[in-house]
């Protein structure tokens, strides 16, 4: 076995494309991973405060989850299968369905799609064009979909917009909610554009949008402005797709982010924490009356993610049989907000941004926010931007964090963004 030390580096540089993100930020050779804490090939910890973009919801290697999946793999148990029956998938259903869809008075199909978020965002908008016949589908200012072509023209990002190399048409990106100032209703612009016979924009087949902008720069929407959209999707005969692949499985405090909302999404795309593990499962749940794929008509290799489901049912069985999870990230999210005001405080002009323990701190400029991420990663925090400039500093930490690494965690973001101001080299974009 070869082993790779902090210095030996070069394969990456060498083999490895050059689309290659987020491991230019943490240039480390990361060896070992348990809760909120990373290791490196030389034995320096780092909190983790990316968890996998929010992938990683229940931590690292969770034992409970490890323990079931190497249970399943020493008896032979399925590993790949299509889409057939399997005792694993078996069991995934029967918890989703007892646990999460059940006490929500939800009774969304499953449908299984590749292992990717973007995946599941493409199944959502074939659904939602096969069932009204309408091609044209309302997408929001700062949302992030995915990278596939027709997730990507749902998508706002100018950056990885980009990269489609063909025109990204059939999406009509309209204003997030208090995109353009509290003194314009985004929601009443919509409905009027919708209404409006000579506006331009076709009646769509779907709407999507995402409760809290994750890569966007944590714009979280409104209660009320959620229910709205929701009003006028049904009003204009289109399908409401929430996308909940980073917001989801906790990380606004419910399973799902709408769950005080009020609403009840035709289609709900979920991702990343899905599986628990960090095991590559996306998911679709649709409404049954907007069931109508045909067999195979969307279909994958991968969609019989065998591992995947059996540490996503002990992650449903062992975090939402009951409510003390939830309030758990509650209470977290109390201490988080508390920390960040403070942070924020430090360097005039931020604010704190987002949901429950999807929040962050706007500090006005990507290359401030960049600053604070290196010098963090400098002293054992790993923390990542999100935003139109990356002006964001983003906290995606584990929900499952033990109290004293959260603090010290937020500690050294508050040493850096201290460092920093004293150093008087905030920069303004």
């Amino acid at each position: 076995m070869t082993t790779v030390t902090t210095d030996d580096k070069q394969i990456f540089a060498r083999r490895e494309s050059e689309a290659r993100s987020y491991c230019r930020s943490f240039p480390t050779v990361f060896t070992k991973a348990e809760g909120a804490t990373l290791t490196d090939a030389s034995g320096k910890e780092y909190i983790d405060f990316l968890a996998g973009c929010s992938t990683l919801n229940y931590g690292h290697n969770d034992p409970d989850m490890k323990a079931a999946l190497m249970e399943h793999i020493s008896r032979d148990g399925i590993t790949h299968g299509l889409d057939l029956h399997t005792d694993a998938k078996a069991g995934f259903l029967e918890a989703f369905e007892r646990l999460i869809l059940r006490p929500r008075g939800m009774d969304h199909r499953v449908l299984f799609t590749g292992p990717t978020g973007a995946n599941a965002v493409e199944a959502a908008l074939k659904i939602a064009r096969k069932v009204t016949g309408r091609q044209k589908v309302i997408a929001f200012t700062n949302g992030f979909h995915g990278v596939t072509l027709g997730a990507l023209a749902a998508t706002g990002n100018g950056y990885h917009r980009g990269g489609a190399g063909v025109p990204l048409d059939h999406v009509t990106h309209v204003p997030y909610h208090n995109s353009m100032g509290g003194d314009i209703d985004t929601a009443d612009l919509l409905n009027r554009m919708l209404a409006e016979p000579s506006s331009g924009v076709e009646k769509p087949a779907a709407i999507i949008l995402e409760t809290v902008q994750g890569e966007g720069g944590l714009n979280a929407a409104s209660r009320e402005w959620v229910r709205r959209v929701a009003e006028i999707a049904r009003a204009h005969g289109a399908l409401l797709i929430i996308d909940d692949i980073q917001a989801g499985c906790g990380r606004t405090g419910g399973f799902f982010s709408f769950e005080e909302m009020g609403i009840t999404p035709d289609l709900i795309t979920m991702a990343k924490s899905l599986s628990g593990f960090g095991l590559p499962f996306a998911t679709v749940l649709v409404k049954p009356e907007y069931d109508q794929f045909g067999p195979a008509e969307h279909n994958g290799t991968f969609r019989g993610n065998n591992h995947a489901f059996v540490t996503a049912r002990v992650a449903l069985e062992k975090f939402w049989a009951d409510d003390a999870f939830r309030s758990e990230v509650a209470e977290r999210s109390a201490y988080l907000e508390k920390r960040l005001n403070k942070i924020a405080a430090l360097l005039p002009g931020s604010r704190v941004k987002g949901r429950g323990m999807m929040m962050g701190v706007d500090v006005g400029s990507g290359e401030t926010a960049s600053e604070i991420c290196k010098r963090a990663f400098r002293d054992g925090l790993i923390i990542e931007t999100s935003g139109a400039h990356d002006e964001v500093v983003k906290v995606l930490c584990p929900l499952t964090i033990e109290q004293q690494t959260f603090a010290r965690g937020l500690d050294i973001l508050e040493a850096a963004v201290a460092e920093l101001n004293q150093s008087g080299k905030i920069a303004a974009e």
